[in-house]
């Protein structure tokens, strides 16, 4: 079994950008052997007697069962917290939640609106804060994709990764993980969609290839993996509408895999909405390797947890 490093332990995992190619690495390398591990029903209680608490200001099935589950198979538990049952929905600050729950837990996994409220709880906090996703960034989908990419392909460098649809926060950590990596990026928005100026900088200055394009034809020829998401994510069902109009022909179907060729794959983080951003067949074709990626955030998760908590 690999060897658990020290140097990543009390670490914070608050976006893809504060960590280095090699620390990506060393974290994909120890979610292959967990993977292997657990397939050939081998014990790996890396944590035993570890407790994870997760905030959830923002409902998940993937999220909230990856990481209950994870921390149980490394032999800890995961105590769940809603927003409604903790002071910080009655005005407690964050620093003094911070502060309580380091005294109590051996990390936490927080979903939630606003960056901003994860960096200040990882400021505070005398333990690892993981971001389980804020409306700029997600960082644990972006380490499953990576590994995902990685498992078909065998390296990411040469690499294209062609991302569809609404430059969010998971094209942000996605073109920042391929960056650090050494993949080819390219993000396919309509004007007005694309990924935020920051973290197509980060991209670049890492030293990717990324390309920010608002033709949805000519960047998907010879892709090696497409990419998409929802159109209307949590919070924007007001917009829905205007959403579904402007993000018209940014969405993976046949044809889009046919452009790409026969060898790529198709990624999505799920959830699906059939008709929009994917298609069903697609979804379910012969060069989907989404179920592989949702697989991968329980993989990839529990190398994490393994490598930052003490």
């Amino acid at each position: 079994m690999a060897v658990v490093s020290e140097s990543l332990k009390g670490r914070h995992f608050t976006r893809v950008a504060d960590w280095s190619g090699d620390e990506l690495l060393r974290v994909l390398d120890l979610a292959d052997d967990l993977k292997r591990r657990l397939q050939a029903r081998e014990e790996h209680h890396l944590l035993p007697g570890r407790t994870l608490g997760m905030i959830f200001q923002k409902p998940s099935t993937r999220t909230r069962v990856s990481f209950e589950v994870g921390i149980y198979q490394l032999g800890g538990i995961a105590l769940y917290l809603s927003a409604a049952d903790l002071q910080l929905g009655r005005g407690e600050t964050i620093k003094d939640t911070a502060t309580v729950l380091s005294r109590y837990l051996d990390a936490i996994m927080i979903r939630t609106f606003a960056q901003a409220d994860v960096e200040e709880l990882a400021l505070h906090a005398s333990i690892p804060v993981i971001n389980g996703l804020t409306d700029s960034a997600h960082p644990c989908q972006a380490l499953a994709d990576v590994m995902t990419i990685r498992e078909r392909f065998g390296r990411f460098e040469g690499l294209k990764v062609v991302y569809l649809g609404d430059g969010n926060n998971v094209c942000a950590s996605l073109m920042v993980a391929c960056a650090k990596l050494g993949a080819g990026f390219a993000a396919v928005t309509p004007p007005g969609y694309e990924p935020e100026d920051e973290a197509v900088r980060i991209a670049k200055e890492a030293g990717g290839t990324v390309e920010v394009t608002h033709d949805p034809d000519d960047p998907v020829s010879g892709a090696d993996a497409l990419y998409t998401d929802v159109w209307t994510s949590m919070g924007q069902d007001e917009q829905r509408e205007q959403r579904l109009r402007d993000l018209r022909g940014y969405g993976i179907d046949s044809g889009a895999v046919a452009r790409a060729g026969a060898e790529a794959i198709v990624l999505h983080c799920l959830p699906a909405h059939y008709g929009e951003e994917i298609t069903e067949e697609v979804l379910y074709g012969p060069q989907s390797a989404v179920w592989d990626q949702a697989e991968n955030r329980l993989h990839a998760q529990k190398a994490l947890m393994a490598l930052v908590m003490r």
